[in-house]
């Protein structure tokens, strides 16, 4: 029986220790990440899988500190596997495991090496992502590639939408390649890096729309960043406004940016083209279309930001 120390979190990692502990791999240790406070908490929890199961947990700040280094090295484990652990994994970690680290990756490697690829896929109006399971290096995502499992992103689709498609197709991903895995007969192919690029982590800030851009732009950030993600922001009549679900009109736009109501569907000029505000908040409040109307009328409201 194969052996294994754990790093991971949300539902990536939820479902892939699933699949390890379906496949009979000996979990001797999980590591995982205490929940953030400050953090919308939409997702399984790693912990509570492992202790349901029996399995150690320890959440460290760091796992590169030699506490937790000596404790992983006297495990003495077969394999690493990190489903979505936040923290780079240095060099003496790496080293301990005798068949190799690998990690679960929200993208098809080698593009969108880094953070959030998934928010970042659709901000960039891809068609398609998927997950990438991989050998570790100190380099983020740069490893070879052991499997891949696509999965398609609609025009319509949000960050959550298409996070829910690449767990599956992680999970599916990990299930078909592990037997072979631990027989030590998976293939590994190199990533060719010029093919793709890295990319960072976001903040809430990076949802403020610009509005000089296309709608078909606009509709992309709106989806990546809607709940539970902080969603995109804007300012009307001095008031923040956040729309949290768009579609991209027929209608052709004209003039300054603006929002506005027509026919109980509230709409919002573009740089070019227009957009269908499905969903909002004005001041923290959610309201529809007709609400908004009838406190502030159908004129056009031009977006101070």
């Amino acid at each position: 029986m194969s052996s294994a120390v754990v790093f991971a979190y949300h539902n990536v990692g939820f479902r892939c220790l699933s699949v390890l502990l379906a496949h009979g791999v000996d979990v001797k240790l999980v590591v995982t990440h205490r929940d953030n406070p400050k953090e919308t908490i939409w997702f399984e929890s790693v912990q509570k899988l492992a202790e349901l199961h029996g399995i150690p947990t320890i959440t460290p700040e760091n796992p590169n500190v030699a506490e937790v280094v000596e404790q992983i090295a006297a495990l003495r484990p077969d394999f690493y596997f990190s489903f979505y652990y936040r923290e780079m994994l240095k060099a003496p970690l790496l080293a301990i495991p005798a068949h190799g680290a690998l990690n679960m990756h929200g993208s098809l490697l080698p593009k969108y090496r880094g953070r959030v690829p998934v928010n970042w896929a659709i901000i960039r109006d891809e068609k398609e992502t998927g997950a990438t399971l991989h050998y570790m290096t100190e380099k983020p995502d740069n490893g070879d590639i052991v499997a891949q499992q696509a999965v398609p992103i609609l025009p319509n689709d949000t960050a959550h939408d298409v996070f829910q498609k690449v767990t599956v197709a992680a999970e599916m991903a990990l299930n078909k390649v592990l037997p072979a895995l631990l027989a030590g007969k998976a293939q590994a192919v190199k990533q060719d890096l010029s093919l793709g690029a890295y990319f960072g982590g976001r903040k809430a800030e990076d949802g403020i729309i610009n509005w000089a851009q296309s709608a078909l732009e606009i509709h992309n950030l709106v989806r990546a960043v809607a709940p539970p993600y902080p969603g995109a922001m804007t300012q009307v009549m001095g008031k923040t406004m956040r729309i949290l679900q768009t579609l991209v009109a027929a209608e052709k736009g004209n003039g300054s940016p603006a929002f506005y109501v027509k026919d109980v569907i509230a709409y919002a000029t573009c740089g070019s083209g227009v957009l269908r505000v499905v969903r909002f908040e004005l001041d923290g409040k959610e309201m529809n279309a007709a609400e908004f109307a009838a406190l502030y009328g159908t004129e056009k409201f031009e977006f101070n930001c």
